[in-house]
């Protein structure tokens, strides 16, 4: 077994490998950038070695330092995690060259399937299901077009050495390959220094769903079920759950077959990921295949018991895989959600900043992974789990040159849909801030009724938040149990502050019983009692809520049972109530005196100020290209300018016709979210 090994990586993929490496009893190092130097990966290893700037052309992926960095601090054996340099055959040859072991597959079966183009021929030699497309590489975006006409719209414009999410582009048109060509090729280019493209068709409402593999050294290869990975924004995966609601078995074991045998055909050894597209038929078609760790593996642990980087170290170190086929056994339900720095309410921007609250549910262990005794945190066992695989901590910094990428919540259960209970439950006790971020977005996408009955395609989200997502609004039901809760919560604290001001004056004032409370655009007259412990609510139908609730004025969790049901609500203090995060909702509550509700009735509403006229810059990021200038005419929807940020190129366009009248950036400019990039006067 090796003695010491580095990881080549950052953020939350480093620290599992460090999570699996420590049960194993082997020391790890961690490599960093200037601007990782207080990573939560960089606390957890044993050593750490700084390969460079915070750019990953300077670090990260510069195969030279990272490979010195192994040298000097005398690891045997490399693990890259996934990204980065996890598929970079060069990488391979270096460390092999310098007699370090990698912990992945060959040098030729990276090169083999890593190449996409070479991967589709190697694909049909073997048998396997392949899409329409145009085996070959495209040199410019008329050829791009010429061969997307050829093909028939609508196409994919993808990468070769892509991944991810990087690189690929839906094109509906010939003007849509003109632009997707070009930021295809730029993507590719930072982020993988390899800038081949190639064109396939584009299948219509299809699945992605992706095979498990492990293959040893010795020739000995199986499937780990399959991940359906279809709820995704820009080709980049959201919610991903183990089994997929959609095989049955037999194209299960085929889609799995299929798997083994392109592995064989490239001498494949370590953990591998066959990526198919799945029609409404169950046809399944070969998309790619990762030859390496995926995002999505601990979906696939929690169902199988088998922790996927200990079998690639020990694959790496030359032993053979302790099971067959016959052996694997799929138990129970697994979902993953990724928490990304992104706000959903601005069309999904990425969001930097520091964390000024980070506190994931508590982690709970069960199911197979207790069986096999590989969970690497157990504070009890249940009939669910719930696990957070992380790179961050309260207090940290999420930076604008890396992926957006937070934290992966997954929960277990013997059967979906206590799975998705538990991931409502996990979700709803997440507390994050200082940062935008996607949970409001995972909860509604977790209580879409499509999403529940398991008819999703990777049109999912393209299609129920076309005009982007704008929160959802409570039922009934769950909205009066909220107010209550809310009600409750802020009796409390009037209490504790009448009680404070009555310790001050001489005297304590009563706290009223009735109350106007402001919610989703309706007025509630409420009325609240206390006997003992419990809260009693009365709205103005008659209908009465008992509240518990240990709550404590600060708090900003608070836990609740209304009638019985527990709920767990994001609690931000407000002037007269509450801001509350439940269940996908995410919304102010104002909680008013009948006096005051009066009052605020008669309070003008404050206008937004007019930015019609400028350009805004949506997210922080780093200016690219400008692509206009002072005097110049544009028309509606022509290209202004690119912002890059956390690796994706952001093309920003006229709104409506225009002349440019300032430009208040340049090229290579940082620029802070709201930053007004241009102004302009009317045509």
């Amino acid at each position: 077994m090796f003695k010491k090994i580095l990881i080549a990586n950052r953020g939350e993929i480093a620290c599992r490998v460090i999570k699996t490496a420590q049960k194993m009893g082997i020391p790890t190092v961690a490599v960093y950038s200037e601007a990782d130097h207080r990573a939560l990966h960089v606390q957890m290893a044993d050593e750490s070695v700084l390969v460079g700037p915070p750019t990953v052309s300077q670090s990260y992926i510069n195969i030279e330092r990272v490979v010195q960095a192994a040298l000097d601090s005398g690891a045997d054996a490399v693990h890259p995690g996934y990204g980065f340099l996890s598929e970079n055959a060069k990488f391979v040859e270096a460390l092999v060259a310098h007699d370090i072991s990698f912990i992945g597959p060959p040098q030729n079966a990276i090169e083999a399937m890593g190449d996409k183009i070479t991967s589709k021929k190697i694909a049909i030699e073997a048998n396997v299901n392949t899409v329409p497309g145009h085996i070959g590489l495209v040199e410019t975006a008329e050829e791009a077009a010429e061969i997307a006409q050829g093909i028939g719209f609508p196409v994919m414009i993808k990468a070769s050495a892509g991944g991810g999410g990087k690189g690929m582009r839906v094109a509906r048109s010939r003007q849509d390959v003109y632009e997707g060509f070009e930021s295809s090729r730029n993507e590719a280019a930072n982020a993988f220094g390899d800038d081949r493209i190639f064109i396939e068709k584009f299948v219509s409402r299809p699945r992605h769903i992706e095979i498990q593999i492990l293959f040893d050294q010795h020739g000995n290869g199986i499937f780990l079920g399959e991940r359906e990975c279809s709820v995704q924004r820009r080709n980049q995966k959201v919610i991903e759950e183990a089994p997929s609601p959609f095989l049955d078995q037999s194209t299960r074991e085929a889609m799995g077959n299929q798997a083994v045998a392109l592995a064989k055909a490239v001498n494949y050894s370590s953990a591998g990921t066959v990526e198919f597209i799945v029609d409404e038929n169950r046809d399944f078609f070969f998309l790619e295949m990762n030859t390496r760790l995926q995002v999505e593996h601990p979906v696939t642990e929690l169902i199988t018991g088998i922790d996927l980087v200990e079998q690639m170290i020990r694959i790496a170190a030359g032993e053979s895989l302790p099971l067959k086929q016959e052996d694997v056994e799929l138990k129970g339900w697994a979902i993953e959600s990724r928490l990304y720095a992104e706000d959903p309410y601005r069309n999904f921007m990425p969001s930097i900043g520091r964390l000024k609250r980070y506190r994931p549910p508590t982690e709970v262990a069960a199911g197979p992974m207790i069986a096999n005794k590989t969970w690497h945190n157990a504070p009890a066992v249940g009939e669910i789990a719930v696990r957070n695989d992380t790179g961050v901590y309260e207090g940290g910094d999420i930076s604008m040159h890396y992926d957006p990428m937070v934290a992966k919540l997954c929960t277990w259960a013997h059967d979906r849909t206590t799975a998705l209970a538990a991931m409502r439950e996990a979700l709803d006790n997440f507390e994050v801030e200082g940062i935008g971020h996607n949970l409001p977005f995972i909860s509604a996408v977790i209580d879409h009724p499509d999403f529940i009955s398991g008819d999703i395609t990777t049109q999912f989200i393209a299609e129920h938040y076309a005009e982007g997502f704008t929160g959802v609004d409570l039922q009934k039901d769950d909205l009066r149990q909220t107010l209550a809760a809310c009600l409750a919560m802020h009796h409390t604290a009037e209490v504790r502050r009448t009680e404070v001001s009555g310790r001050l004056g001489g005297h304590r004032r009563r706290v009223g019983d009735s109350w106007v409370v402001l919610a989703q655009g309706e007025q509630f007259a409420l009325s609240i009692k206390k006997h003992n412990d419990v809260f009693l609510v009365t709205f103005a139908d008659g209908e009465i809520y008992e509240v518990v609730s240990d709550w404590t004025p600060g708090d900003s969790l608070a836990q609740a049972s209304v009638n019985d049901l527990s709920i767990a609500l994001k609690v931000d203090k407000m002037i007269c109530g509450f801001r509350i995060r439940y269940q996908g909702a995410d919304f102010p509550i104002q909680i008013l005196a009948p006096r005051q509700a009066e009052l605020s009735a008669l309070m003008p509403e404050k206008q937004a100020p007019d930015t019609s006229n400028m350009l805004i810059c949506p997210m922080p990021g780093l200016i690219t290209r400008i692509e206009v200038a002072v005097g110049q005419e544009v028309q509606d929807g022509q290209n202004l300018c690119t912002v890059e940020a956390m690796k994706m190129e952001n093309i920003l366009r006229a709104e409506r016709k225009g002349i440019v009248a300032k430009i208040n950036s340049s090229v290579g400019d940082s620029l802070a979210v709201d930053e007004v990039i241009m102004e302009f006067e009317p045509a």
